[in-house]
């Protein structure tokens, strides 16, 4: 058979009708397996997690679980889909039963996850898939892709909010450094969610009703300055439009444009509001605009991260708003894993060096002293006895949300007091030591038992 790529849509802009097709092409053939063997609709848990955190890190902030929910709820097979699947001729020999499966299949399962803003560690599930086996394992490839890159960009943004502190502004203005256009819109909810103030994202901003934030670019001043005469009659220009303008002056001397600007606020022939640093030394450039600026918000930018943002404040720079793009996100990656823990409630692990898996399906326990997090207790799902607050809630049941959505307040206030409740070695940038979390008697027993059993091999 020959493969007619005109089936889809050729744009490589992906559609949520689409989103059924935006897996590994091993998931499929996993699935199709599954339906030959007659084993694709026995339950099967599958629980996604991180092995350790990224070097430097002292946890994670979980995100990503609003469109991993909206994702599995939509999630179907159309016609046309199943016509481009045949094209390919790759599922030539699979059986009959796998295209009635998917034509017929929507997802039907039970989710349970952390709620997004909760802070979390390694090997604690972020979210547990709990479905036939076809189900369970299609969908691994979104789900990872959605919760790695989300929780990326939340843990980025906590801890940069945490250092900046809680009265300085931090904008987000990733959207030409995200890995493409969709992640970007994530890359900014998650970023206001995780505790930032804004973002320069339209589109992002607006459907996430919330007003976009931004100032100008260098091109502004530049051309300005080359067809009306100067650097002050751009900044005119731009401020009779948009009177609350913050003023970007670095374009060519920063602290002679400074100047010029007191003299005008001084005399009263100009109120102004703000000015943007977008290079050179920050402390030395943002003390000497304050002395002469003293009423005038500052806003620091340029490939700033959590460890610049604090060197700044250590400098005693005169900062008060932080606008974050490349470093927040992009980064070193959340390398989350999901793996089957169980089907046909019979436990299952992986035991292959440096990557073994705790067996079973799995709840966190989580305990606090005086509003500060003493321990982590990782048991088994149905271990009521434990000590501790359970981190896993039920999101989904038979494929329907069974929880409302939550609003972007409501998860950066999670996020604000789950940060909060850390050790402050957990929250230092250097060397931060993780929260160590002790497993459960019969979780251990579970996987010493598991461990036990031959794995069967046929001559």
């Amino acid at each position: 058979m020959t493969y007619h790529p005109g089936i889809l849509n050729q744009e490589l802009i992906p559609r949520a009708e689409d989103y059924s097709l935006l897996t590994d092409l091993y998931q499929l053939t996993m699935a199709a397996c599954y339906t030959g063997e007659g084993i694709e609709q026995r339950t099967a848990s599958f629980e996604l997690f991180v092995r350790k955190l990224p070097e430097g890190f002292g946890y994670l902030i979980a995100m990503g679980l609003a469109q991993a929910l909206e994702y599995l709820e939509k999630f179907r097979f159309t016609p046309a889909h199943i016509e481009a699947l045949q094209s390919t001729g790759i599922f030539a020999h699979v059986p009959k039963q796998f295209w009635s499966l998917l034509e017929s299949g929507n997802f039907s399962g039970d989710v349970w996850a952390v709620p997004e803003g909760t802070a979390v560690f390694a090997n604690q599930p972020l979210l547990r898939v709990e479905a036939p086996l076809w189900q369970a394992q299609l969908v691994e490839t979104y789900l990872l892709n959605t919760l790695n890159y989300q929780t990326l960009i939340a843990t980025r943004a906590a801890r940069m909010r945490d250092v900046a502190g809680e009265k300085a502004n931090l904008l987000e203005f990733g959207t030409r450094r995200a890995f493409s256009p969709q992640a970007s819109l994530w890359a900014a909810r998650a970023a206001l969610a995780a505790g930032f103030d804004a973002t320069s994202n339209v589109l992002a901003a607006l459907q996430l009703g919330e007003k976009p934030s931004g100032t100008m670019a260098h091109a502004l001043v530049m051309a300005l300055t080359a067809t009306e005469g100067s650097e002050d009659q751009a900044f005119a220009a731009f401020q009779q439009y948009f009177p609350n303008a913050t003023l970007l002056i670095d374009t060519y001397d920063t602290i002679a444009a400074a100047e010029r600007l007191a003299l005008k606020v001084n005399s009263g022939k100009m109120k102004l509001r703000g000015v943007r640093l977008d290079s050179g030394d920050l402390v030395t450039l943002s003390k000497k605009v304050r002395s002469l600026l003293p009423d005038v918000s500052i806003v620091a930018s340029g490939d700033l991260d959590e460890q610049e943002i604090l060197s700044l404040k250590n400098a005693g720079a005169e900062i008060d708003s932080y606008g974050v793009g490349t470093q927040l996100v992009t980064g070193k990656p959340v390398n989350g894993v999901y793996k089957l823990v169980e089907i046909d409630s019979i436990p299952v692990m992986k035991e292959s060096s440096g990557k073994m898996t705790y067996p079973g399906r799995k709840q966190v326990f989580r305990s606090f002293v005086e509003g500060k997090l003493k321990t982590d207790c990782l048991g088994l799902a149905d271990e009521n006895h434990l000590e501790g607050l359970p981190l896993l809630q039920l999101f989904m049941h038979k494929g329907k949300q069974i929880q409302p959505p939550e609003t972007l307040a409501t998860i950066r206030q999670r996020t604000t007091a789950s940060v909060a409740s850390l050790p402050q070695q957990t929250r230092q940038l250097e060397n931060p030591i993780p929260v160590t979390m002790i497993i459960s008697d019969k979780l251990h027993k579970l996987t010493e038992e598991t461990k036990k059993k031959p794995a069967l091999v046929s001559s």
